[in-house]
């Protein structure tokens, strides 16, 4: 009997693997934590004014307080449906009540086994750096008014490239969890006053991101050399905490997946 009503259970269930760009300056970040306004929170109460039943929301990546998202994906699980919801209607939905710096941009159904997190093959972070002080973009940049050395900050961006004990770089929730990243790709770009450092793995630890923007802007500035950045990545240095970019600067820009994952049937 128990059997067959989990299967019945699962025949009900409706799985949405959600694509949403996020302003995270008012937010003290992606998950869920008590008494503090986060994304994934507003995306909870949303949900729960359309739907009465059981859900689960769950993110592929847990951006910190001030941190912004171009394209987080989150899977949406709701139990006990009693019909079908089209991805165009939950996009409505979910856009009519949620606030004006959380958006929804794509919607589609898949299999009830898909997992925003677990199923993730890479991520990819974007910072964004202004080398003038800017009226409109405060609290997406990091504005840096020295001048850098951009061919010292690039030699040391390409060193980033493999597998690496980042424990330089990074300020651990658990000791016991690993500090080693496989660095897929590391590019520094400019575009007239701007200065771009993409970033992607399959996962990152804790200010790992914010922590080695940091140390390419003293890099940058000649406060510290190549080697010695080099050094960092083999040995354990406590430096780079006193470098933590501010997290206005950085995107979670895209979250990668298998092909047949990847294409989305529903777009605002």
């Amino acid at each position: 009997m128990t059997d067959l009503l989990n299967l019945h259970i699962k025949e009900k269930m409706q799985t949405w693997k959600l694509e949403i760009e996020y302003e995270g300056t008012r937010y003290r970040g992606w998950q869920i934590q008590p008494e503090v306004r986060t994304v994934q929170g507003e995306l909870a109460k949303a949900v729960a004014d359309i739907f009465a039943n059981k859900t689960e929301i769950g993110g592929a990546g847990r951006t910190d307080a001030g941190v912004h998202a171009l394209a987080q994906i989150a899977h949406l699980r709701v139990y006990s449906m009693v019909k079908e919801v089209k991805p165009r209607q939950l996009i409505y939905a979910l856009n009519d009540r949620l606030p004006h710096d959380i958006n929804i941009l794509r919607a589609k159904i898949v299999p009830n086994e898909f997992h925003a997190r677990h199923r993730a093959l890479s991520r990819q972070y974007l910072y964004q750096i202004s080398t003038r002080r800017t009226a409109f973009a405060k609290n997406h940049v990091w504005w840096v008014k020295d001048k850098l050395d951009l061919q010292a900050m690039n030699q040391a961006t390409k060193l980033l490239v493999g597998k690496h004990n980042f424990q330089s770089f990074c300020e651990l929730e658990n000791e016991k969890n690993s500090t080693e990243v496989n660095v897929n790709s590391a590019q520094l770009m400019t575009n007239k006053q701007m200065i771009y450092f993409r970033i992607n793995a399959r996962n990152f630890l804790w200010k790992m991101v914010r922590r080695l923007t940091g140390t390419l802007v003293e890099i940058g500035r000649g406060n510290l050399s190549v080697p010695e950045f080099e050094q960092m990545l083999k040995e354990k240095s406590n430096f780079s905490a006193q470098y933590t970019a501010p997290p206005s600067g950085l995107f979670l820009e895209k979250v990668f997946y298998p092909a047949d994952e990847d294409s989305e049937d529903v777009t605002f």
